[in-house]
């Protein structure tokens, strides 16, 4: 099957594509498997300042492996789920013990480490190793829907149709092939948005099955659950608690973080059942070491 998109899509993006310091072509693995890492449900924007300075404390996986994991939570920041900056310390230790310090090129090795999926290790290989892999981001599960099944939105999980018809698309070039996918990510990011689309600043417009047919409506997936007064709101504040501390902090200093007793309860043994606090004697708490 032909790609009657590559060359509209590739021009469009070599003209708009943001410079984002990841995709740059002096980005190393290690820095590219980090901005997967942070990019994982949570804006570029918010991403940018993290990033540069997580790289800067620890610019590559033996740096960050001689820290304890609770300083790769303290260095996290808001960027919300924690837990990734555990995962990322638990690679950053395989790294350095079992690859000498370096990311494998192989999707199958990258996929056994911590908090890798079949999607971070399909961007990593491509976008740092420039191999050819179908990388289905929500961004380009989307453009893919409109365009060639004429749906707003695609199914709620990834299905090997969508692998399939991505893999199709794909250039025989490795390089190409990895610029390519980086491209309808960065239309879709940009462009074919999911609430409000620029189909006239898209350049394969004149392609897409969603707009011939009327860009119908489609299902939505259902939206993120109401985070004021929620648990992982309070999960936030007794974490950020933690990381401002130099040292342990007591029950009564979480407790005025969070009024609710039970709430606060709740939260606190949910953070330390994922290895993000850790329960010391005289009832107090401190990031794990």
């Amino acid at each position: 099957m032909g790609n009657r998109y590559l060359e509209p899509v590739l021009a469009w993006y070599g003209a708009q594509a943001r410079d984002l310091p990841w995709r740059r072509q002096d980005a190393s693995p290690w820095a590219v498997l980090v901005s997967e890492f942070m990019l994982q449900q949570t804006p570029v924007s918010r991403v940018r300042p993290a990033y540069a300075a997580w790289l800067e404390r620890w610019p590559d996986a033996p740096a960050l492996a001689a820290s304890p994991p609770g300083e790769a939570v303290r260095q996290w920041g808001t960027l919300g789920y924690p837990r990734r900056a555990l995962r990322l310390h638990e690679t950053a230790r395989i790294l350095t013990k079992n690859y000498g310090g370096q990311v494998p090129a192989s999707v199958a090795e990258l996929i056994l480490l911590p908090g890798v999926g079949a999607y971070t290790a399909a961007a990593v290989a491509s976008f740092a190793y420039r191999q050819r892999h179908a990388v289905l981001d929500t961004n380009v599960r989307r453009v893919l829907a409109r365009l060639e099944r004429g749906q707003e939105f695609p199914p709620r999980s990834a299905t090997a149709a969508e692998t399939t018809l991505a893999e199709s698309l794909l250039p025989g070039d490795g390089p190409q092939a990895a610029r390519w996918s980086v491209a309808v990510m960065e239309l879709g990011a940009l462009v074919c948005t999911a609430t409000k689309p620029r189909c006239p600043a898209c350049p394969v417009a004149a392609h897409c099955a969603w707009r011939r047919s009327g860009a119908p409506a489609g299902l939505r997936a259902p939206g993120q659950p109401r985070y004021e007064g929620s648990d992982r709101q309070c999960r936030g504040r007794l974490l950020a608690v933690l990381r401002a501390a130099g040292g342990p902090v007591s029950a009564d200093q979480l407790a005025r973080a969070w009024p609710d007793p039970a709430q606060r309860a709740r939260a606190l043994d949910g953070l330390v059942s994922d290895g993000l606090a850790e329960p010391l004697e005289d009832d107090r708490f401190a990031l794990p070491a």
